[in-house]
């Protein structure tokens, strides 16, 4: 019984997801050679030989840089941009002033939101958090509300919504319709929103008002000089999105002109489009300013590329294990639906704190499920994702750098985060879950 391939196959997948948490949270190793490790011993304990594996993690690794490296350089760099250039600023205090300082509370959430579409949580959080701090001695109401609502806007994005990295790089390697996962994600992250909201406020109020002293007033992009208009800041991360949503709801149309008209909504293209207009947004850049930009930016994306490169290899290892072949007709599995993404997902985020590497890690074991799980259709594969974006979101503490960003910037005790984010970000996970599982009903 012990010696069967289920058995030790199982035993080579459990022990090479151990390996990455034990690696990545104990002993700090960079998740790119946690994952590749984990690819050889995973690998070995299935009964394959060293050429093999390589011949896997390669081609795993070649299959995710073909399909996100534009999109993860290209969506770094227009982040980048728009935080120099003033825009994110801007549509924060366009939010704001339509919101209102009574609602100050979602002003801040749904500028994360917004704010957080191209950019990363942590960046985001410290771009805003200038902002942020205003609000704060403006209004007089307790920092763990709105540094919570902020954090929690920002992070709903950041687990749903491509190019956020970890989302992106599951679509990849469940191989789902891009422009679709971002269609229903947002309508999953806009519920997981308001959960971190009413959270940060029912349970913020405990605690008082806190104005940290960061030291970075220019985190505030008004220290740096007049900001460019709101409705101008606004285009270059509304056009892509619109046109990669159009690209995903039109059919192929016979003519030409109109095909080539939609191919703008490829994603590395719309991004390319979103990177053009953010630099036309008018600012007095310094000499080789944008050079250096771009030069951080790109940066910046390969250590995201290698990350998620190693995930794709994880994840090409144990397709080639084939336990999928042995555990199909399994009814455990198949009962679990689009619940057993979500599971895999929140152990793994729990476990080791990156929700970039749980997504990933959670889509490479995902995959062989698919069929299994009734879900190895074009919407299936979706919700998969979606269902491993809301998992990837719990629980966000200690062992997460996102959770140590808002410590720091906002000024808290470690209680009051702990109390109100790291619990908002369990009501986020449930809610999002929930959104999946009524989609799902719809779409399956």
């Amino acid at each position: 019984m012990f010696a069967s391939p289920v058995f030790m196959i199982t035993v080579a997948l459990l022990t090479g997801i151990c390996l990455i948490i034990l690696l990545s949270t104990r002993y700090k190793v960079h998740p790119f050679f946690s994952l590749s490790v984990a690819c050889f011993v995973t690998g070995g304990l299935g009964g394959m030989d060293v050429t093999a594996i390589l011949a896997l993690m390669k081609e795993g690794f070649g299959k995710i840089m073909s399909s996100l490296g534009f999109i993860i350089a290209l969506g770094t760099a227009l982040g980048m941009v728009l935080q120099a250039n003033g825009a994110t600023t801007a549509m924060a205090n366009a939010i704001i002033k339509r919101v209102g300082n009574k609602r100050s509370a979602f002003a801040m959430s749904f500028t994360g939101f917004i704010v957080g579409l191209p950019i990363f949580c942590d960046s985001g959080y410290v771009v805003l958090n200038g902002l942020n701090q205003s609000m704060i001695r403006r209004t007089g109401i307790a920092t763990a509300i709105l540094s919570t609502a902020m954090a929690t806007g920002l992070y709903a994005v950041h687990c749903f919504i491509p190019p956020h990295p970890g989302i992106t790089a599951a679509v990849g390697t469940i191989h789902a319709e891009i422009g679709r996962v971002i269609l229903l994600g947002l309508l999953v992250a806009i519920p997981a929103m308001l959960a971190g909201y009413y959270w940060s406020v029912w349970k913020g109020r405990q605690f008082g008002a806190v104005i940290a002293d960061t030291g970075t007033a220019a985190s505030d992009a008004e220290a740096a000089g007049p900001l460019p208009g709101s409705g101008l800041s606004f285009v270059p991360v509304l056009v892509p999105v619109v046109l990669i949503a159009a690209k995903a709801l039109c059919p192929v149309p016979g003519n030409p002109v109109l095909k080539s008209a939609l191919m703008m909504g490829e994603p590395s293209i719309a991004l390319a489009i979103g990177l053009v207009l953010a630099l036309c947004i008018p600012k007095k850049w310094k000499t080789n300013e944008i050079n250096g930009l771009m030069h951080h930016g790109l940066e910046k994306a390969g250590g995201i590329l290698v990350i998620i490169g190693a995930g794709g290899a994880f994840g090409m290892v144990i397709h080639g294990l084939k336990l999928q072949d042995h555990l199909a007709a399994m009814q455990g599995v198949k009962a679990m639906g689009i619940f057993f993404p979500f599971l895999v997902a929140v152990i793994l985020k729990t476990a080791q704190g990156s929700s970039t590497v749980a997504v990933l890690t959670a889509a490479s074991i995902v995959l062989p499920f698919l069929p299994g799980l009734g879900l190895d259709t074009e919407n299936g594969r979706v919700l998969a994702v979606l269902a491993m974006g809301a998992g990837s979101m719990a629980v966000s503490h200690v062992n997460d750098a996102y959770f140590w960003v808002i410590t720091n910037f906002s000024g808290q005790e470690l209680k009051p985060v702990l109390k109100v984010y790291s619990m908002a970000t369990v009501w986020m996970a449930l809610t999002g879950m929930l959104a999946v599982y009524f989609l799902s009903l719809i779409l399956l």
